[in-house]
């Protein structure tokens, strides 16, 4: 019992160093190679939540007048499911998440007998988590260096790499003692500068859930986020250096029927399934391959606001079913419920308005927002809605860097949007 109890203390004071932690991280003895320091220079700005039409809903007058000079979509389609660390990193590896082992904030590892949480502070650090090669990672390999003031994955080294610089996720930096690092990472020797910079804003997400996208209180964090994008727009000029804007989100956000949650499906026994996932996408892990049919077909039958699925049937536009599933990390079962409506498995008392997570082909609430501007894009350029994966190649284009794996994104956006050299 006293082993046990030091257990449990060494990861209650690892939490909470990893909570407090606000220090910058420095890996040492990189530098850019003289080809790469000739190479243009991209902020990848994501402000959580920020739905497709926020931007005009809510008058962000810098957002707006910025991308006006260079790329406005109509929105960036989010990949299923339509939640928050899978669309992050979706847009930095160009894969869905069923092919980049990230299929969810929280789901099961069925080869680990181990859980994945974006709560969980040591899990989201563990590269062991995550496949592909994040825009980071592809570019500290081939010798132009990064940087990141919080993105989903930038903690844990894939691939063995971090970016050169970065930050633990805390929210307790100020928003102005960020956008001065920024400014200060782009005044460093050019052997030392970053060429590619992440930057996260998690406000307007936070407000949607809480109040819901229609609120008072999620306008207030849309307008900080443009005077933010503005503040930080004005002081990378003062570098002289003429660097290339992206600012995109993660997902939407919509109003749910909080007044008739699903509660758990009679016909699911929890000694035979582990249940992951959270409102909008429940997942149902056999620990009993043989209760798989009869308890699907049980579903099928009393299922009424919801839909039911094997790993085998999903629809295929979801990109979510038993083939796309890779790293074999998508549950057995999986209930999707009927739009507004929202499950309540853990028979919560507060249930949020504002949710995430619906297949964005039947929910345009869920898209996000794309805006672009700088040297390297078109001007007063209007796109139709595209797929998020695509972000990824024109990232690549932009940096002028390779890569030869797989991904699901196409060259189309950097096709449609960049200037021809």
């Amino acid at each position: 019992m006293k082993k046990y109890s030091l257990f449990l203390i060494c990861l209650l004071l690892a939490a909470s160093s990893f909570a407090q932690d606000t220090t910058q991280k420095i890996i040492p003895n990189r530098t850019n190679s003289i080809a790469q320091q000739k190479k243009p220079y991209v902020i990848l700005i994501s402000a959580d939540g920020f739905r497709y039409d926020y931007a005009k809903k809510y008058n962000a007058q810098n957002l707006l007048g910025l991308s006006a000079k260079g790329v406005q979509a109509e929105s960036m389609i989010p990949s299923y499911p339509s939640v928050t660390f899978p669309n992050h990193y979706a847009l930095v590896s160009g894969l869905y998440p069923s092919h980049s082992g990230l299929v969810n904030n929280s789901f099961y590892d069925r080869e680990r007998h181990d859980s994945y949480s974006m709560s969980n502070k040591l899990k989201v650090s563990d590269s062991s988590w995550y496949f592909g090669s994040p825009l980071w990672v592809l570019a500290e390999q081939q010798k132009m260096l990064s940087a990141s003031f919080y993105w989903v994955a930038s903690e844990a080294a894939i691939q063995g790499i971090n970016p050169t610089y970065y930050y633990v996720y805390n929210e307790k930096i100020d928003i102005h003692n960020r956008i001065g690092a920024v400014v200060n990472w782009l005044k460093l020797p050019e052997d030392k500068r970053p060429h590619l910079i992440t930057f996260y804003f998690p406000q307007v997400d936070h407000a949607g859930h809480t109040f819901g996208p229609d609120a008072p209180e999620t306008e207030r964090e849309v307008h900080f986020v443009d005077s933010a994008v503005n503040e930080l727009n004005k002081a990378v000029k003062t570098t002289g250096l003429d660097v290339n804007f992206i600012f995109v989100s993660d997902h939407g956000m919509t109003k749910v029927n909080r007044d008739h949650p699903i509660g758990i499906p009679a016909a699911i026994d929890t000694a035979k399934f582990k249940i992951s996932g959270d409102g909008l996408l429940v997942e149902l892990y056999a620990k009993d391959n043989t209760a798989i049919q009869s308890t699907y077909d049980k579903l099928k039958t009393e299922a009424k606001d919801y839909d039911v699925y094997l790993k085998t049937n999903v629809p295929a536009n979801l990109h979510y079913s038993q083939t796309d599933d890779w790293h074999n990390r998508i549950g057995d079962i999986l209930l999707i419920p009927h739009y507004p409506l929202i499950f309540n498995l853990w028979n919560s008392k507060k249930i949020n308005i504002g949710w995430h997570g619906y297949d964005p082909y039947a929910v345009k609430d869920m898209h996000a927002t794309f805006l672009a501007w700088g040297p390297a894009f078109k001007t007063g350029k209007q796109i139709p809605s595209f797929k998020n994966v695509d972000v990824f190649n024109l990232v690549n284009r932009i940096l002028g860097l390779k890569y030869k794996g797989k991904v699901d994104g196409t060259d189309q956006l950097a096709d449609d949007i960049l200037t021809k050299k």
